[in-house]
């Protein structure tokens, strides 16, 4: 099975560039964190961070998408890898869950071991569950090439360009295009 992560720095684009894979007939894994962050802050959570079952939650929806669709190529708004980087960037210790599922993605290849690197856009577009200063999202967007490098990951960087240039990037990085 193709899989290709999309990652990198909050507000860079990917969930924009998934929604316009999706829409050109790709399978799309659509990201766990955002999710859980809203479903949290809807229920008056002041810092879903905070809440001690935060990472599982997160854990808890990867996987269960990461196993649904069985189109290929298939692309992820970011993957268990990212949710490492999340404990790392957040000071948060990494639980069984995430730990397990990392062994599980790395002893079956889950996920190609090109993954997309979606580079910043120079400034990051606060929402209510996206709230990270710019240089902040710098910070974490380093921690996220750490991460997958450390990993064995090779990271194909999708740099700041126009939604049709950023996709015609990764169709003709994974042979879409011809």
């Amino acid at each position: 099975m193709r899989r290709f992560i999309l990652t990198g720095a909050p507000g860079a684009g990917k969930t924009t560039l998934i929604e316009a894979l999706a829409g050109r007939g790709h399978a799309v894994v659509r990201e766990a964190a955002t999710d859980v962050n809203a479903e949290l802050l809807a229920e008056k959570v002041a810092d879903p961070g905070g809440v001690a079952d935060f990472i599982d939650r997160i854990v808890a929806y990867q996987r269960a998408r990461r196993i649904e669709p069985d189109a290929e190529p298939q692309f992820h708004d970011r993957s268990a890898i990212c949710t490492r980087a999340l404990c790392r960037y957040a000071g948060l210790p990494e639980p069984p869950s995430l730990t397990e599922e990392l062994a599980e993605i790395e002893r079956d290849r889950i996920y190609q071991r090109r993954a997309f690197f979606v580079a910043n856009l120079g400034f990051v577009t606060p929402t209510p569950v996206r709230r990270i200063s710019f240089e902040e999202s710098l910070r974490f967007e380093a921690i996220h090439e750490d991460v997958y490098r450390a990993l064995g990951y090779e990271l194909v960087t999708i740099p700041r360009a126009s939604l049709p240039e950023r996709i015609a990037l990764i169709e003709d990085a994974i042979g879409a295009n011809g």
